[in-house]
């Protein structure tokens, strides 16, 4: 592939970024670790705690040191290994249960498009149907489109049924794409309209050109310098906005963050294909934009939240730090500090979906064999229980050097396989890991 085939290729994966029968915790083939197992495997072996199930509903006793882990974290960062797997899904319905019911978290926010995050959880406070077309018109396409969301989803707004005095949310903390809905316009126009009359025709002038964007990948087909007036224009869009009301009031507030976010993703379709740094650049922004989204979603509304993205957005560093310099995690552990918990995720084996070509193409079944050596995956799939997690906070001086070096682990995104061999030292990536034995393909609706 030439380097401009490349660059589209990471460019379409950036953009497209954007329920089986509990089983019993068992021991791995490593039983336990013996003496002459490796020090690293040892000292793991001290710190690991059992899971007994990644299915939701399956109780919750098995939980309860990872609550404590959690702690009074504000933010919570659970990533996922690949992009595709049930159990990494499941999980995650599983843990936001039992934080909202034991931890008093209220909001569960996703890489998806902030539109996409705001008609979610419109149907979780108000909306009748059904939670599968709900799910399936939001997130057609993406890794999310899967039967494991809608069985979140459906327990979400369940519980806002029987708790209306305590509700939870849905929030996307993402970039408009492969799109920007017409209720985050709707939501600038209309509050000008109410409160600032005067000020609506030199907003709709901002607006021409803007509205709509329902392909952003098509966008970026347009000549650079036609894409970086209109990111201009976005840009003026949200300095009116600011102009327009008082910090703090909620109306306001709301108005100004959906300006904002058209202002980041007109910003973000200003890169560059031609050019090796301009994607590095907008990736770093992108993580940049996640994070600003979540927190300022956490400051004004007070939620604990869980914050669902691929394992090289919650950490702290990622596998590919040549396109993803700096991540969501880095960016939220620089405002929140500990107020921040990032959780990665490691597989030894087992199924995914995914894509084998960036543009387009149909999301099918891969498989890969158990780890080998030099692996991450190697030496953690020798820790005594098969599914564990792990405070590496508190990880013995024994596993700390095999913790802080960097060697190959499964990394999977949209596209599999690529170019690139992942890479990351777990201990300096997360702050508790959970790992799995094996995955097996997520469920598509």
């Amino acid at each position: 592939m030439t380097g401009n085939g490349k660059r589209r290729t990471a460019v379409a994966l950036a953009l497209a970024a954007t329920l089986a029968p509990a089983t019993a915790a068992y021991a791995s083939p490593a039983a336990s670790a013996s003496a002459t197992a490796p020090a690293p495997v040892r000292a793991l072996d001290r710190i690991a705690h059992p899971l007994r199930s990644t299915e939701p509903g399956a109780g919750t006793a098995d939980l309860r040191a990872l609550g404590a882990m959690v702690g009074g974290a504000k933010v919570v960062g659970l990533g996922e290994a690949t992009h595709g797997s049930h159990e990494f899904f499941a999980l995650k319905d599983r843990v936001f249960r039992y934080l909202v019911e034991q931890k008093g978290f209220t909001t569960f926010a996703l890489e998806v498009s902030w539109s996409a995050g705001l008609r979610i959880d419109d149907y979780l406070q108000h909306g009748d149907g059904d939670a599968r077309q709900v799910v399936h018109e939001t997130m057609a396409g993406s890794p999310w489109d899967r039967s494991e969301f809608v069985t979140l989803v459906q327990w979400m707004r369940d519980h806002n049924r029987q708790h209306p005095d305590h509700p939870v949310h849905f929030m996307g903390d993402d970039i408009g794409a492969p799109g920007l809905d017409e209720l985050v316009f709707d939501a600038v126009t209309d509050y000008v309209r109410r409160t600032r009359p005067e000020s609506l025709p030199r907003l709709n002038d901002l607006l021409t050109g803007l509205r709509p964007l329902d392909d952003a990948i098509g966008y970026l087909e347009r000549p650079l310098a036609e894409r970086q007036q209109n990111a201009t224009r976005a840009q003026q869009l949200l300095q009116l906005t600011e102009r327009l009301g008082e910090p703090g009031n909620d109306d306001f507030e709301f108005a100004l963050q959906n300006a904002r976010n058209i202002a980041q993703t007109y910003t973000f379709l200003t890169l560059d294909v031609d050019a090796p740094d301009s994607l590095t650049a907008m990736e770093r922004y992108r993580d940049q934009v996640m994070a600003e989204t979540t927190t300022w979603w956490q400051r004004r509304t007070g939620d604990r939240i869980l914050l669902s993205a691929h394992d090289d957005h919650v950490g702290y560093a990622s596998s590919d730090p040549t396109t993803y310099p700096k991540t969501q995690g880095s960016f939220l552990r620089d405002t929140l500090g500990t107020d921040y918990l990032a959780i990665g995720t490691t597989f030894d084996r087992g199924s995914f979906l995914s894509k084998d070509q960036a543009l387009g193409g149909e999301w099918k079944k891969f498989t890969v064999d158990p780890a080998g050596p030099g692996t991450n995956e190697y030496t953690l799939d020798q820790v005594r229980y098969g599914d564990y997690y792990a405070d590496l906070r508190n990880a013995p001086a024994a596993a700390g050097k095999w913790l802080d070096t960097s060697r190959p682990t499964y990394e999977v995104g949209t596209q599999f396989p690529n170019d690139r061999t992942p890479e990351i030292a777990i201990g300096r990536a997360y702050d508790v890991l959970v790992h799995l034995h094996t995955v097996r393909e997520a469920s598509m609706l």
